[in-house]
């Protein structure tokens, strides 16, 4: 079965919300599998599953640590549920190989009981009690009895196994601890752009304060050299006034004829 793809996996992100944001899409496909898995007959969801459990229990085996005891619990749940749907694969696997087997046996036999009975009529029964493989076959069914009952126990295993994390919580608390990871990383998240924020305004603020001390500076200095050239103004008229009137000293006292 092919996994699920991970999204929004950031390589600048920490450990923990990445293993977060992985170890949620493996529990979300082992819990999507279940419906399926624990009806009788569904082989190939038993299977998936099994695979499944596998990803799952080897994640947390790595990154189980950011989500404290839940990841431990539910590894090892992981691990129980991967034994027990492994040995349900090998009898599915074993019995038609048994079942294959005792056929080509069977088949080899009714040959060899057929040249037996060579010209007869009809055929003896005792020839076929006689048939070269019908110890072994005999025993092969006996083995398929086996593996078929021992499926059926593992399977009624594999149902109450999962009825009872279901009612202790193991994925559950498993669940809330990732979600909680999560939430601490977007809250981390908003607190960093809020910070940055922050310093963004703070420096646009003492820019702000700067520029405005530069032009309180260049006013102040434009109003002193204005200040400069009025009283130079005021100097140099001053000084035009005595000159005119050290010019003409006698004008407006004029001498009786």
């Amino acid at each position: 079965m092919k996994a699920r793809p991970v999204k929004k996996l950031d390589p600048s992100a920490s450990l923990g919300e990445n293993a977060a944001r992985i170890v949620r899409v493996r529990l979300r496909e082992l819990l999507d599998l279940a419906p399926t898995a624990l009806r009788h007959d569904e082989v190939v969801a038993q299977h998936d599953m099994r695979i499944v459990a596998k990803r799952l229990r080897y994640v947390l085996e790595v990154t189980g640590f950011c989500f404290g005891a839940p990841a431990d619990t539910a590894r090892r749940r992981a691990r129980d549920l991967q034994d027990i749907l492994g040995e349900m694969h090998d009898c599915d696997e074993m019995l038609p190989r048994v079942r294959r087997h005792v056929s080509t046996l069977q088949a080899e036999d009714a040959v060899a009981v057929r040249a037996r009975a060579g010209e007869a009529p009809d055929l003896d029964p005792r020839l076929a009690a006689r048939a070269p493989n019908r110890t072994a076959y005999r025993g092969l069914d006996v083995l398929a009895v086996y593996v078929s009952a021992r499926r059926e126990l593992l399977f009624d295993r594999f149902v109450a196994f999962w009825a009872r994390q279901e009612e202790t919580g193991t994925w559950a608390r498993l669940e809330r601890a990732v979600e909680a990871q999560l939430e601490r990383a977007r809250e981390a998240r908003r607190a960093a752009k809020a910070a940055a924020r922050a310093e963004a305004e703070a420096a646009e603020a003492a820019a702000r304060a700067e520029a405005e001390a530069a032009q309180a500076e260049r006013s102040r200095r434009e109003a002193a050299e204005q200040a400069a050239a009025a009283r130079d103004a005021e100097e140099r008229a001053a000084g035009l006034s005595d000159s005119k009137g050290s010019a003409h000293p006698g004008e407006g006292h004029r001498a009786p004829r």
